[in-house]
């Protein structure tokens, strides 16, 4: 809730993603949750990604019997107890020293996937043998293509269930939320930080007594010794290749030989081309608003994108997520499932592996609440019959007061 200020201070004050994000805020270094919670240029697309689902609006049926609520469904060929997968989100170590091996252990015990980032702070390997869950890997078409190719036979070796590829960063977006904050990888320990660290000395004592946070997974690549951590970051900001086309994507899939998602996917044509090339399923998404500022949010283009492919591969939807009402919204357009990053990236700050059970734990319970509160009990019976017809309404209260989760940080950037 944005108009009821209260002091968030334990996860057991939490009683949504919106508290999560109070309660990280407070336990991370300003740099690291600015990070974390920042998006592309003008932050555009990262506000509209939430505010958007505020343009749909819920049509009920009454005198349902919604005595049991079923949230499982199948993606990619598994079964899931809950709709809600796990993004791919790199450095989660920065955020907790549980990490991404804490993450996957919650998403398991959600009974969903969990995708590890390419670019996370665990070896895959590790990742992998962290939890008995099943795991999706995301993956770039990097410039060096034996890089590529090693990541898709270290995946098969570890027993990934799927791969993921995103295909919207030919270069990386301009996060100048980023550049006020001081925020680096490895983080740097100027006065500023240091006064800010003392401020935070949980995550200050975490920090100095755990293992450097590089990323893993390409580090043996990069000479080590003094510097090696801003060396791995050079090394992967080298790797992003602008010339990847859709023969490249053809020719991973081909090699990987299993269920393929490709991510990034903002049109009609995309999907399509997708399709063509044989992934198993795209990822309708915007990055969570930190690449191209001004794209439109990820749900406004969720139809359109359902519509083009007609059953070809599956839809998922991602950027934006913070309630379960938003999980029924995205189904009700033909997503098969959603996934959540910053959502679990919250509570991964705010508590650990605990506080990513508490962040799916409370998608969950509104997930179903919001189901029975709409006549659906199960995740089958969620189509567009239950769109109502509020969103021109709802779009011309935007343009007077465009929503946010927390609208005074995002005034002006430079005030951060």
């Amino acid at each position: 809730m944005t108009d009821f200020a209260r002091r968030v201070t334990r996860l057991s004050d939490c009683h949504d993603i919106a508290d999560l994000r109070q309660l990280a805020r407070r336990r991370l270094p300003r740099a690291v949750f600015h990070f974390a919670d920042g998006g592309a240029e003008d932050e555009t697309t990262l506000r509209r990604n939430v505010a958007a689902f505020d343009d749909l609006t819920l049509a009920p049926r009454y005198l349902v019997d919604v005595g049991e609520i079923d949230t499982r469904a199948e993606v990619l060929g598994l079964p899931l107890d809950l709709p809600v997968i796990v993004a791919p989100t790199g450095l989660s170590r920065l955020f907790h020293r549980g990490g991404e091996s804490a993450a996957a252990r919650a998403a398991a015990r959600a009974g969903t996937l969990y995708t590890l980032s390419s670019g996370a702070s665990t070896r895959l390997e590790d990742a992998a043998a962290a939890s008995g869950g099943p795991k999706m890997f995301q993956i770039y078409c990097y410039r060096d293509r034996d890089l590529t190719a090693e990541f898709i036979d270290r995946c098969k070796a570890a027993n990934y269930h799927a791969l993921c590829l995103t295909i919207d960063v030919p270069v990386s977006g301009y996060r100048q939320r980023d550049l006020y904050t001081g925020a680096s990888v490895p983080p740097r320990i100027t006065l500023g930080g240091a006064l800010d660290a003392l401020r935070h000395p949980a995550w200050t004592a975490r920090f100095l007594a755990g293992r450097r946070i590089t990323i893993e997974n390409v580090a043996h690549r990069v000479p080590q010794g003094r510097g090696a951590s801003a060396s791995v970051m050079r090394y992967v900001a080298e790797q992003f290749d602008p010339t990847v086309d859709w023969r490249d994507a053809a020719w991973m899939i081909e090699r990987w030989n299993g269920p393929f998602v490709v991510k990034g996917v903002m049109t009609p044509d995309d999907a399509a081309r997708a399709a063509d090339i044989g992934a198993s399923a795209v990822v309708v998404s915007n990055h969570g608003g930190r690449q191209l500022d001004g794209a439109p949010a990820s749900i406004e283009q969720l139809g359109a994108v359902v519509d083009a492919v007609g059953g070809r591969l599956e839809v998922l939807l991602d950027s934006g997520v913070r309630r379960g009402s938003h999980v029924v919204k995205a189904l009700a357009l033909g997503a098969k499932a959603v996934l959540v990053g910053r959502a679990y990236v919250y509570g991964l700050a705010a508590g650990g592996e605990a506080g990513v059970d508490r962040a799916l734990a409370l998608l969950r319970d509104e997930l179903r609440r919001c189901m029975a509160l709409v006549g659906r009990r199960r995740i089958a019976d969620i189509d567009r019959s239950l769109l109502g017809g509020g969103v021109a309404l709802a779009r011309r209260k935007r343009n007077v007061a465009f929503s946010t989760e927390d609208p005074e940080e995002h005034v002006d950037a430079k005030r951060l």
